[in-house]
Order: C-alpha cells, then sequence, then structure tokens
C-alpha cells in the first residue's frame, strides 16, 4: 500500500488525530477572544495561548507524519482545511471586535478560499502538497494574528501593522505561485 493510502488502518493515526483536534479546539479559541466582550486581558491571552496550540500542533502534525511513514491522502487534505479555519476564526472574529481591518480579513480569506477551490479542482491529479512559501505564509498570519490577539501596548502597534503588511504581500504571492504552478501543470 502506498504512503498516501486512504485505508482506515492508515487513516486513524496520531498525525491526524492532531489534526482532528486543532479542528476541535477551535470553538475554545473563539469562546476565548469573545468572552467578556473580548476586552479581558486574561481571556485574550487565553484566546492566544488557545490559538498559539492550534499553531504548535500544526507543525507536530506534518512533522509526525512524515516520520512515521503515516502521511495520509485524508491528512494532506485535512490539514490546510484546519490552518484555514483557524486562521478564519481569528480574523473574523478580531474583525468583528474592531481590532482587525475587515479589508485584511476579506482579502487573506478570499486568497484561502480560492486556494482551497484550486486544490479541490486540480485533486483528481493529486492533492498540491504546501510549498515552502505556503509553510511561511501559515507562520506568518499565526504570528501576526496573535499580534492583534495579545493585549500589545500601543507603541507595538506600528510594528504589528507592518507585520501584517508583510504577511498580507506573502499571501497573495503565494496565492498567485499556486495559480501559476496550476497553469503551466495543465500546458
Amino acid at each position: 500500500m502506498s504512503p498516501m493510502s486512504t485505508s482506515p488502518k492508515k487513516t486513524l493515526n496520531l498525525p491526524n488525530a492532531l489534526t482532528v483536534l486543532r479542528v476541535l479546539a477551535l470553538p475554545f479559541c473563539a469562546y476565548a477572544l469573545f468572552k467578556d466582550g473580548g476586552t479581558s486581558t486574561l481571556w485574550r491571552i487565553i484566546a492566544w495561548t488557545g490559538f498559539f496550540l492550534v499553531g504548535l500542533t500544526d507543525l507536530m502534525d506534518g512533522k509526525l507524519a512524515r516520520s512515521r511513514n503515516q502521511v495520509t491522502s485524508f491528512g494532506t487534505f485535512l490539514d490546510p482545511v484546519a490552518d484555514k479555519a483557524a486562521i478564519g476564526t481569528a480574523m473574523i472574529g478580531l474583525s468583528i471586535q474592531g481590532k482587525l481591518w475587515w479589508w485584511v480579513t476579506l482579502v487573506i480569506l478570499f486568497r484561502e478560499i480560492a486556494v482551497t477551490l484550486l486544490r479541490l479542482a486540480v485533486i483528481r491529479g493529486g492533492v498540491i502538497p504546501a510549498s515552502k512559501g505556503g509553510k511561511l505564509k501559515t507562520l506568518m498570519q499565526g504570528f501576526g494574528i496573535g499580534f492583534y490577539i495579545l493585549p500589545l501596548p500601543s507603541w507595538l502597534h506600528i510594528p504589528r501593522d507592518i507585520f501584517m503588511a508583510a504577511t498580507i504581500a506573502i499571501t497573495l504571492v503565494t496565492g498567485l505561485d499556486y495559480f501559476k504552478k496550476v497553469l503551466q501543470s495543465e500546458r
């Protein structure tokens, strides 16, 4: 059987369980983000910790899957979906609270949805794995959003906003790169 097998024995493994756990943790993260109207320093730190742990499982599940030869189509597909769900949960929550501009949320989520639809459209040719740029994009989004969740002093708002501008740029560049690669492979 190939390492990309989807048999029940291969699909039910620790890396995939971590990915599923990541998705299941998101309601708690959202709850913590909105607790006490999103103004409680304690609950914002709890929300940040929750999203940080979710991000940590993203690093762990892929490494575990590769090191244990437990890479599955299910995990390869669900991992980026879980990433997008985590990013979307945090960004939409922050925009609802007025802590992050809606246009930033919409630009990033549009890119994420477009790449997901692209992956689904070409899935018969195999799952498109995350590129190094895509992994950097995910890392930058996680840190960037974390800077908006944490109750930072106002003097850190400009560096935070500059970091988010760089995150938006890499998000758009990597999104265009995915489309370019698909178009080139179709030729």
